[in-house]
């Protein structure tokens, strides 16, 4: 079989050492010294330690948890508001650029119809401004990326399922982003709470045929095939987040002290912060960032262009048939 008039033969090994091995540490060298860049958005109710975990999974203060202003006595926000921190982290010489977008004001209205709308809004804007660069006569060599790579959504841990507002911001996020859900605050429900939780929100999924990521795409192996479904059974990740360490049995962790005892995030066996972390850090980091590319911009790009392409069409449709018109006999 041949592509372009080229055989496909099978692979040559040179007779002595060429050299062109390399290319993989010039790439990393490339890459290290240019950084990585990882935006990522959480959304979900005031008071369920959206910044503490995001603090937490960085090791790092990134965002404020707590401003100790007492919020009944400040005006109620009437929309979603979008704020973005920026933030380069150092880790064996890896630099990574991290965004992130928190959305103050979600669901705390008294009316919250359609409060998902300046998300799905800052989101495909993301995607149009990065759409505008490509297209410009003259690209930059490194497009600033701004687009949503996660987007961490926190349930409320009410032992219900999912409300009638996170079926319905679910429903349009999960069309434009990589959305992960999360049990927020899950040492409030006890063990045996947290499965029938968990199980009764994946029957809401299905029912919803929402699209939670991580998706099974057609590149992928039978090994990430099969560590994409052993995610999916644990998802929506039941998370507890705490920037602060404790002494666990002569241990220092991170972790929080409770009335009922000690709290270590770090332990399997209380919490899947853990599981969270690996998957979305240590395993999935340059899938979600490529699938935000591959997936849902490509996907906006090509509805974008089409679009352009067909108001070109009923333009000069419409300025032919104006002219058919004007060079007709008058009478």
């Amino acid at each position: 079989m041949s592509i372009y008039g080229v055989e496909n033969v099978s692979p040559v090994n040179p007779l002595s050492y060429v050299g062109f091995d390399t290319i993989t540490s010039q790439i990393e060298h490339r890459l290290l010294k240019r950084g990585f860049q990882f935006n990522i958005m959480v959304v979900g109710h005031s008071g369920l330690g959206k910044s503490t975990l995001i603090n937490t999974l960085f090791a790092s203060h990134l965002i404020d948890s707590a401003t100790g202003r007492d919020i009944t006595k400040e005006p109620i926000s009437k929309t979603t508001e979008i704020k973005v921190s920026s933030h380069t982290l150092m880790e064996d010489r890896v630099k990574l650029n991290v965004n992130v977008i928190d959305t103050p004001g979600f669901g705390d209205q008294i009316n919250n119809e359609k409060v998902w709308e300046p998300i799905v809004k800052y989101i495909k804007e993301q995607h149009s401004q990065f759409l505008r660069k490509e297209l410009t006569a003259q690209r930059e060599r490194y497009i600033a990326d701004t687009r949503v790579h996660a987007l961490l959504y926190f349930i409320e841990p009410n032992g219900d399922g999912l409300t009638a507002l996170d079926v319905a911001a679910l429903r349009r996020l999960t069309e434009i982003a990589n959305v992960i859900p999360l049990i927020a605050k899950a040492d409030t429900l006890t063990t045996d709470e947290r499965l029938a939780f968990r199980e009764k929100i994946q029957d809401q999924f299905k029912e919803n045929n929402f699209r939670i990521y991580p998706y099974d795409l057609e590149d992928l192996t039978v090994e990430e095939l099969e560590l994409n479904e052993s995610i999916r059974s644990i998802i929506p990740f039941a998370v507890v987040g705490s920037e602060k360490e404790i002494t666990v049995n002569g241990e220092l962790v991170r972790g929080r002290k409770t009335r009922w005892g000690a709290i270590n995030v770090e332990d399997i066996n209380q919490c899947e912060f853990v599981y969270l972390r690996e998957f979305l850090i240590r395993t999935h980091l340059q899938d979600l960032i490529e699938t935000t590319s591959m997936v849902h911009y490509e996907g906006f790009r090509a509805r974008q262009l089409i679009a352009l392409k067909e108001n070109a069409n009923t333009r000069n449709s419409a300025a032919h048939m104006s002219q058919n018109m004007s060079s007709l006999p008058q009478r």
